[in-house]
């Protein structure tokens, strides 16, 4: 891509775990702000309607549907960014893995390195991959807490979940001075599949909107 053409392309956004919740919300919103949203999910019906709605309010998306848990596909994800781009502009990162609730004692093998691979691996891997990017263009890295260390039965998700912003919390402070820049925000509880299955009684209608939260992250910005 040459100088010129670089000059009139829009910003790149790209958001993991896009599909729906906050991650299809900060999509949403980004392509309206006139981003072109790079969609990474692995749910395939859930990009099309995102990049449905997208369209119909005329902003630009790219579907990418792809596992954040495989490496290979991380790897092809960033060489495509600077291939076609050359940078990135905003990364928020949504993917997260929300292992069954447990007592500390019973949780499964399989659930605690499903949780480590997505929560922390993952965030780690990516971080080394999109650096340069966002650092090419002054960018900005996005990542979302979810305090529940501590919390019974939250052991798996709330472990890893802390572990994550731990790390972010780290390379905030190593990049303070010369970038990229790091956020990490707490949103308000929200009616996401997620939650859904941590709280399944709970009044939904009383929560904050995915759209809302979207829209309070980005002015903050």
């Amino acid at each position: 891509m040459s100088e010129h053409d670089q000059a009139k392309a829009p910003k790149l956004a790209l958001v993991t775990g896009a599909s729906r919740g906050l991650g299809a919300a900060l999509a949403e919103e980004l392509a309206a702000r006139g981003y072109h949203v790079l969609a990474v999910a692995r749910t395939v019906g859930g990009l099309e309607e995102l990049d449905d709605r997208v369209r119909s309010a005329g902003g630009q998306a790219t579907l990418a549907p792809m596992d954040v848990g495989e490496a290979a596909a991380m790897q092809q994800m960033a060489q495509a960014i600077e291939s076609r781009w050359g940078g990135l502009d905003l990364w928020a990162h949504c993917a997260v893995h929300a292992a069954p609730m447990s007592p500390a004692p019973h949780i499964e093998g399989r659930d605690w390195s499903k949780s480590m691979l997505i929560n922390v691996e993952v965030t780690r891997g990516l971080i080394a991959l999109l650096e340069p990017l966002l650092r090419r263009n002054g960018g900005t890295s996005l990542f979302f807490d979810d305090p529940r260390g501590g919390q019974k039965f939250f052991g798996a998700y709330g472990a890893t979940k802390a572990a994550q912003i731990a790390l972010a919390r780290t390379w905030q402070a190593e990049t303070a001075r010369m970038g990229p820049r790091v956020v990490i925000d707490s949103p308000a509880p929200m009616p996401t599949a997620v939650r859904a299955r941590f709280f399944p009684g709970e009044e939904r209608d009383k929560l904050a909107s995915c759209k809302s939260e979207a829209l309070r992250i980005l002015n903050a910005l």
